[in-house]
């Protein structure tokens, strides 16, 4: 099985819904749509982009492919990240699509655990909390990369959720941006 590192916003709460539009997830009467783009400075982008170069593939959950394909699919292709996201290989797991539209997308079958435990790319995770919850209880998650935006939402969906158990987790390295966000990576086991 390859490395699996998962890269995610959240706010100082854990909050990870609707991180770049107000639009993207309003589940539960969330109101706050668009919280990470206060944030955003050189230095998150840079990370950002490092993350998605580096990537031999991505595993989406079914909410956050969506967005991305709408997104990325008819993006500036000069720009090098734009390339690879559409370059590569992009795994989605989901219970309602069968294919998907944007190019090189593999949907796994129902036997996510086993599917993902098939690929032969290192993959970045993008979001994608439920998937993020079901990853980490099967034990299959190497690296958490979580950049932590100085801000307290008081509602909305968590990263984490219940977890069945505790996640031992190492810190790597953490570094603070300009604008105040924590970017730390962890080990996870």
């Amino acid at each position: 099985m390859a490395k699996i590192s998962v890269v995610n916003f959240q706010s100082l709460d854990g909050v990870v819904q609707s991180v770049l539009s107000a639009d993207e997830d309003r589940e539960g009467g969330f109101a706050h749509g668009g919280w990470v783009s206060a944030g955003m400075d050189e230095a998150v982008a840079e990370f950002m982009q490092g993350a998605t170069l580096a990537a031999g593939g991505l595993l989406l959950g079914r909410k956050t492919y969506e967005t991305f394909a709408a997104t990325w699919a008819p993006a500036d292709q000069s720009e090098p990240a734009v390339a690879a996201m559409n370059r590569i290989p992009k795994y989605v797991a989901s219970r309602t699509l069968t294919s998907g539209s944007w190019n090189n997308t593999v949907v796994l079958g129902p036997d996510l655990v086993s599917a993902v435990r098939e690929i032969p790319e290192e993959l970045v995770v993008f979001g994608s909390a439920e998937l993020l919850r079901t990853l980490l209880a099967h034990g299959v998650v190497d690296e958490l990369h979580l950049l932590t935006f100085p801000l307290v939402l008081g509602s909305g969906k968590k990263m984490f959720g219940e977890l069945s158990s505790p996640l031992p987790l190492q810190l790597e390295v953490s570094r603070t941006t300009p604008s105040g966000v924590t970017i730390s990576s962890y080990s996870v086991g």
